[in-house]
């Protein structure tokens, strides 16, 4: 007999615990300057650092495993876990479907981004 997936079993259900294992961080303006392509390139340059635009902004996207995951996919602190993980909302996750799907833009790594930069901005290098 198949056990229905509710919101308060959902996340226990999910292979590999996916929110749990990167952060994003919004980044408050959109890049528009070489200068601020610059900082950008400067920062997908390192391991687990993406950038991407959505319909609600720019992000960069870290990957990085909560050190609270649990082998089993539980919250080793779960009564006392920070206010943002009591506020995640779960009603429709990557469990669902891909986050990435819903990137316009998606740069996983500098050449990716240089790329880009040098389409936007025909003086690029010069």
């Amino acid at each position: 007999m198949a056990i229905s997936l509710t919101l308060d079993n959902k996340c226990s259900r999910c292979p590999g615990s996916k929110c749990c294992t990167y952060i994003t961080e919004a980044l408050g303006a959109t890049p528009r300057s070489k200068a601020d392509f610059e900082h950008l390139l400067w920062q997908v340059s390192h391991q687990g650092v993406s950038l991407y635009k959505d319909r609600s902004g720019w992000y960069l996207l870290i990957e990085a495993t909560c050190s609270h995951l649990r082998i089993d996919g539980g919250c080793g602190i779960y009564q006392s876990r920070p206010q943002i993980c009591r506020d995640y909302d779960n009603r429709w996750c990557e469990y669902d479907e891909p986050a990435e799907k819903g990137f316009l833009l998606h740069f996983r790594n500098y050449d990716e981004l240089l790329h880009y930069c040098k389409k936007r901005f025909k003086s690029w290098g010069r």
